[in-house]
């Protein structure tokens, strides 16, 4: 009896909703395939397997990245790709990193500071064999499994967090830190500056599209709750600890009227701004009453 020297699968996966959302892809590209320069909506590592390819961003300036490099560009970055030759290579997308070993990572994080210069990170031998493990997966399967390639997440994070000096991998996770920082700095320094959801992306230079889901990758919210809560916050402040006159206040929280303000603070508190003023000087405590998700958040997203 002859044995089968390879185990093929013997379901159709075309209509399974496992099916893979992209987070782990491979690329084949032909010489001279370029991406113009964009700014990430998710971490991503890029592993090449051929080729080579030249990326430009600001940890990465004409670099040009050849077999087993490793380099990784954080949320919010701005990326640049350029195909010198053919190439071949494994991107994987991530929010957050789906650790084994937690204790690892925050030492790393800890001892994390910028390289003088950043150089790719060189794939060792354990880092190839996966690798190459899930190209011939790819190659098998057109209809990649999600759950599958999530067991391959973890074993790429697990040899790249405990196979590598804790100096090197913490240069190659730097940029995690310092763009999630910057864009934080960004929002707080902005978010009482802004009217909507639109001027908030214009602002940072981003589009609509890609401000929101930066945004609700990082905070996990969308961002017309998070703007209504800041917003909600602020005024309640400065209704209950501060003599600001109400129109001023009204002016500062961007509503094109009293009656408006009036409205919203109805809504919000449950009472009139000049009432809620007078209830918190007797000693009350005033809370926010409006949930979240509702009509009048989303018209403010708009």
């Amino acid at each position: 009896m002859t044995k089968s020297i390879l185990c093929t699968a013997q379901v159709d996966c075309s209509l399974c909703p496992k099916i893979s959302e992209g987070s782990l892809v491979y690329r084949q590209y032909p010489q001279g395939q370029h991406f113009s320069a964009e700014k990430c909506v998710q971490n991503y590592i890029i592993f090449m397997l051929k080729g080579e390819m030249l990326i430009n961003s600001n940890e990465y300036p004409g670099t040009t990245l050849r077999s087993k490099h490793c380099v990784l560009q954080a949320i919010g970055s701005k990326v640049e790709l350029l195909a010198l030759t053919d190439v071949e290579y494994i991107v994987y997308r991530f929010t957050e990193l789906p650790l084994i070993c937690e204790d690892r990572y925050k030492e790393i994080l800890e001892h994390s500071e910028a390289p003088l210069t950043y150089t790719p990170l060189v794939a060792n031998a354990k880092l190839q064999r996966i690798l190459y493990d899930i190209v011939d997966y790819f190659n098998e399967h057109p209809f990649p499994c999600e759950k599958y390639l999530e067991l391959k997440y973890r074993e790429l994070v697990y040899i790249l967090t405990l196979y590598y000096p804790l100096r090197q991998i913490s240069a190659f996770f730097y940029p995690i830190s310092t763009y999630t920082e910057s864009f934080h700095y960004f929002i707080m320094q902005n978010y009482d500056k802004v009217k909507n959801v639109e001027e908030f992306a214009h602002l940072g230079g981003y589009t609509i599209t890609t401000f929101r889901r930066l945004f609700k990758n990082m905070y996990n919210v969308p961002v017309y709750e998070w703007i209504l809560d800041k917003k909600r916050e602020g005024i309640l402040n400065d209704l209950q600890h501060t003599g600001q006159r109400i129109s001023v206040i009204s002016a500062r929280y961007g509503f094109d009227s009293l009656s408006h303000f009036a409205h919203f603070c109805k809504d919000s508190f449950g009472d009139t701004p000049r009432s809620l003023r007078k209830r918190a000087a007797s000693g009350e405590k005033i809370t926010i009453i409006k949930e979240k998700g509702d009509d009048s958040a989303r018209e403010q997203d708009e």
